[in-house]
């Protein structure tokens, strides 16, 4: 079954089937990425840019920033939820969450 999957507001919203699901005012735990310094970023994500279906996944890529240290900027693909029986499953921003760099 296909999912629509799509940015919408001038990026503060993933639409999943039609239906606002994910914004950018969460916390994301990020453990195993490039983002920043820091061994576990807690990153605030301010803008999404770029949303795809990856097998069952849905990934973004997003801009936002590190409220440990600071660092704002780009990150790579972000998962943050997943199709189950026709149906979306968001992950937990709070988990710890691995960032694939673009093209992987």
């Amino acid at each position: 079954m296909d999912v629509p999957v799509r940015i919408l507001d001038d990026g503060a919203w993933i639409s999943v089937d039609d239906s606002r699901q994910v914004g950018v005012s969460d916390l994301w735990r990020l453990t195993d990425h490039e983002f920043c310094g820091c061994e576990t970023a807690d990153v605030l994500l301010e803008a999404f840019f770029e949303v795809r279906p990856n097998g069952e996944r849905i990934e973004v890529r997003a801009v936002g920033h590190c409220i440990t240290c600071g660092e704002r900027g780009s990150m790579g693909w972000l998962t943050i939820g997943h199709v189950e029986d026709g149906a979306f499953v968001p992950s937990d921003p709070a988990a710890d969450h691995r960032i694939r760099q673009p093209g992987k």
